[in-house]
């Protein structure tokens, strides 16, 4: 996970209301460093080459309205223009930002929480774990393809977290599914997962189809999708 502070006096004004908010980042196409702002055509965002330009939605972990500074945090992994332009950014670098998105509306008299993810999810969730009532068990189900996605999660006085390893070649999602499915959902929980978009699609089933829980309880959220080469 690489952390970029974005800055300039292009953020005065952002705000993040809520904890896991969205904000889409504009990127330089690959090969370059020079950032191109696209027109909107009626249907898309187009470059003045014809091609799509490069947009990600990212978590803003941290925005500070005083020093105009805004940051995101980039899963770096073997691909993915995101991935790679974390790795080779330099300070003074350009990137455009829009947002916030909608966040996680946090309702501080239910029973408890359940927060399951993937890597993808780390940011949102250490910012739930910030923002939820310190007195409220929190179950945190958290799925890493390697050890060394175990990163240190903030601090909640009633949150127990497990880490769930992926198998070798397993698909995405597996080891996340088989530990909701293993959970303990209180009568009257909140259910917050985030991830691999077939992936929370199957849980999202297992959710409302085989536990019963009701819709309003539950956000499911896709980050990205497996086998699109763009992702990342």
């Amino acid at each position: 996970m690489v952390r970029i502070t974005l800055t300039g006096p292009e953020l005065d004004g952002l705000t993040i209301d809520q904890p896991a908010a969205s904000v889409r980042l504009l990127l330089p196409s690959p090969g370059t460093t020079e950032l191109v702002v696209p027109r909107w055509n009626g249907n898309e965002f187009l470059l003045p080459d014809g091609q799509r330009p490069i947009i990600r939605t990212f978590t803003p972990r941290r925005a500070d309205p005083t020093a105009l500074e805004l940051d995101v945090e980039v899963v770096v992994h073997g691909g993915g223009a995101a991935s790679e332009w974390a790795q080779a950014v330099r300070p003074g670098a350009s990137a455009a930002v829009s947002g916030p998105g909608r966040g996680y509306v946090i309702e501080p008299d239910v029973p408890a929480y359940l927060l399951a993810g993937d890597e993808t999810a780390l940011p949102a969730m250490s910012q739930l774990l910030e923002w939820l009532p310190s007195a409220t068990p929190v179950q945190v189900h958290v799925e890493v393809a390697d050890p060394e996605g175990r990163l240190a999660l903030p601090a909640h006085p009633e949150a127990s977290v497990a880490w769930c390893d992926l198998a070798p070649g397993a698909a995405p999602g597996e080891a996340l599914l088989e530990a909701v499915r293993g959970a303990d959902i209180l009568d009257g929980a909140r259910v917050w997962v985030a991830g691999e978009a077939a992936a929370v699609q199957r849980i999202r089933r297992h959710l409302f189809d085989d536990r019963g829980v009701e819709r309003a309880r539950a956000a499911v959220r896709g980050y990205w999708k497996h086998g699109r080469t763009s992702d990342g």
